[in-house]
């Protein structure tokens, strides 16, 4: 009889979109899949985690329950200018419902990564040992919105700069099968559709794009009233071209056997508060993709 295949999982970076990454977590196990091998960059650092954890119930009861007003409350202005994330909250978060502070990487029951970037070298670095929490922590200091973490003498940043859908690290870990999930895709330009200001927003974004536009305006004169994009707006859309592009070229020369596309660019980089409809669509995207995913297995399993 031949050996159960190694199936490998590399969870994508994509900020609020990676709530769907729960939805594809559930739907892989309903058809009876489950991972030895989990990478994650970024937002799916932290989701696998939680997952290899065994705390995806309450990280997904905890999304469910969030709105735009406790999202806001995650962003503040930093004095020190190094992010606008409340780090404090966000530790307190991580540790409530992602994994307690005392976990290993080494004592879980299936092989787990994070991928992360040197500040100083620009190369990825892949966190597979130590502190659990502190992988991710590594893994989703994102320039910009999270201060850089510093872990065995150098400074890390956001692992999507380097490698926004970890394959590689995957079938480097020994994985058979490598099932990917691309959360950006299809999202280049959507983050120039217009939108509309809530409370949540006014209560961080709206003063800083006031103060961004005063500070602009008295250098640029402009004959029309149109207003340049936001400072989040052009986060967003910067974020977005850069990971789409890494990903097409990271994927063009190590593809995954099987890639999940979650249909989700109508969500913004910072609407953490629609999880319900992101872990739905996670789900719907496996559904979608289950004729191939089996295939996959299948053909594999026939070889090994």
């Amino acid at each position: 009889m031949n050996p159960p295949l190694k199936v490998g999982l590399a969870l994508g970076s994509g900020s609020s979109r990676g709530w769907s990454h729960i939805g594809i977590i559930r739907e892989l196990a309903r058809e009876g899949i489950e991972p030895a091998i989990v990478c994650g960059t970024s937002i799916g650092s932290l989701v696998g985690a939680a997952y290899v954890a065994g705390n995806i119930d309450r990280l997904e009861d905890w999304v469910l329950s969030l709105t735009r007003f406790e999202t806001a409350r995650f962003l503040e202005i930093s004095p020190s200018l190094n992010g606008f994330v409340n780090t404090e909250r966000l530790y307190s978060f991580l540790q409530k419902h992602v994994a307690d502070e005392g976990v290993q990487i080494a004592s879980l029951s299936k092989q787990y990564a994070a991928v992360s970037t040197s500040l100083e070298k620009g190369r990825e670095i892949w966190l597979s040992e130590g502190s659990l929490i502190q992988a991710v922590w590594a893994s989703i200091a994102l320039p910009g919105l999270f201060p850089p973490i510093k872990r065995h003498q150098q400074w890390l940043v956001d692992g999507g700069l380097v490698n926004p859908v970890p394959v590689s690290v995957c079938r480097a870990m020994g994985a058979d099968v490598v099932i990917a999930v691309n959360l950006n895709g299809d999202i280049v330009g959507k983050h120039m559709q217009p939108a509309v200001r809530n409370d949540a927003n006014n209560s961080v974004t709206a003063k800083i794009t006031d103060l961004v536009m005063e500070y602009t305006g008295t250098f640029f004169e402009t004959e029309t009233a149109e207003q340049p994009p936001s400072l989040f707006e052009a986060m967003a859309g910067s974020i977005n071209i850069m990971q789409d592009r890494i990903t097409r070229s990271r994927m063009a020369g190590d593809p995954p056997d099987v890639l999940l596309h979650p249909r989700l660019s109508h969500i913004g980089l910072l609407e953490f508060y629609r999880a319900a409809e992101s872990i739905r669509e996670g789900e719907k995207c496996v559904q979608r993709m289950m004729p191939e995913i089996s295939r996959v297995l299948e053909m594999n399993q026939s070889r090994s």
